[in-house]
């Protein structure tokens, strides 16, 4: 296990840091964008930190790294898979913040959280804000959390700390609640691309295309990340005509697990993605 001090984790991250990787991003005329999810502690315990360097080193724009959790709303068996994995080797809420600082330092590119609130409520919601922004991460996804709860109960937290809400909006969501879910997100806005759950290979046909157009169309204040169902380069930059950019979760799971060296694969998917881009 890693041994970090308190000291050393200290000085990765403040609030402000934090807030310019993510803002900078969004701000520069890059696109399109590439965000991949990776659980953390797959396809091995101690892959993390390494895999989130050769995905860096590869071209990654923004990486999410997924908490695993036993039972995952949205999650389809690609990640599902690969938390169950994960937690039976060993994973825990301080091994993801242990090993994302030890390379934070080494990182340029902004990092988000994902997970589920009853992880959060168990840690303890004021101690996981403090280890998340120590351990270098700008946002968090928090798939089952309502905009108005996490006003109600977690604004004033995630505000003090310099942590960023990032809220998901499926096809089937009205506008007027996709312009609350804009009003409280701060980062971007994740739009959901299919309402099947991760790890569908249906693409992204017209019906996505049209989806994520009329969003793009409304005017909202947050840029757009697409999410669910995007697999291939095809699917890639199909998502990324409407949005800022898209996000590769399970297919990239799902390459990495097969693979004999799993942080060579990871750049190879990554770089595969980028041509032509």
């Amino acid at each position: 296990m890693l041994c970090i001090t308190y000291k050393m984790i200290r000085k990765i991250s403040t609030p402000a840091e934090a807030t310019d990787r993510l803002s900078a991003l969004f701000a520069s005329g890059h696109k399109p964008l590439l965000s991949i999810y990776l659980t953390a502690g797959y396809p091995f315990l101690g892959a993390t930190g390494p895999l989130l360097e050769a995905l860096e080193a590869a071209g990654t724009d923004l990486v999410e790294v997924g908490m695993p959790y036993s039972d995952p709303l949205a999650d389809g068996p690609a990640i599902q898979q690969s938390g169950a994995q994960a937690l039976a080797a060993g994973m825990t809420l301080d091994l993801l913040f242990d090993q994302v600082a030890a390379v934070r330092p080494r990182l340029r590119m902004p990092l988000v959280w994902m997970g589920y609130v009853n992880a959060v409520l168990q840690y303890g919601p004021e101690r996981f804000a403090e280890r998340c922004v120590r351990s270098g991460f700008e946002a968090v996804i928090l798939p089952d959390l309502p905009p108005e709860v996490y006003r109600r109960d977690f604004q004033p937290l995630f505000a003090r700390h310099g942590l960023k809400p990032v809220f998901l909006v499926t096809p089937q969501t009205p506008e007027a609640r996709v312009k609350l879910i804009d009003e409280h997100a701060e980062g971007f806005v994740y739009l959901v691309a299919s309402s099947t759950l991760t790890g569908s290979n249906s693409g992204i046909g017209q019906a996505q295309e049209d989806y994520l157009a009329r969003v793009a169309g409304m005017g909202l204040r947050n840029p757009l990340l697409a999410g669910f169902g995007i697999h291939d380069r095809d699917s890639f930059e199909r998502a990324c005509r409407h949005t800022r950019g898209a996000i590769v979760g399970s297919a990239f799971l799902r390459y990495i697990g097969q693979a004999a060296d799993p942080v060579q694969a990871a750049g190879a998917f990554v770089r595969d993605l980028r041509k032509e881009t």
